[in-house]
């Protein structure tokens, strides 16, 4: 998982599906204005709004070893029908997708 950054992070933590991806660097992030970050708080998403993604995965062995990206939130402008109803997205930074171990 993504570390904390000391005892209050200064960016969200939020779980995305990698699978739905908009764009190379463009992942769907919320239908609706709020999301409850990995410790459970609500997080209200606005333009601009840092934030660190995570998508749970394992290594060849079965062991845990997330996807991360970091990025910054964006509102949908796709006009696709599959995606209309999402409201904000993540547009991940230059650094990509990777996996926690690469970290």
């Amino acid at each position: 998982m993504i570390p904390e950054d000391g005892p209050r992070m200064s960016r969200p933590t939020l779980e995305v599906d990698f699978n739905e991806m908009l764009e190379p660097d463009l992942v769907l992030l919320s239908a609706t204005d709020t999301r409850r970050d990995r410790r459970g708080e609500v997080v209200e998403l606005r333009e601009g709004m840092e934030i660190l993604i995570y998508m749970d995965d394992l290594d060849i062995d079965g062991r845990r070893d997330d996807l991360v990206a970091t990025g910054v939130v964006e509102r949908n402008h796709s006009s696709d029908d599959w995606c209309a109803h999402v409201r904000w997205c993540c547009r991940i930074d230059a650094h990509g997708i990777r996996h926690q171990s690469e970290l």
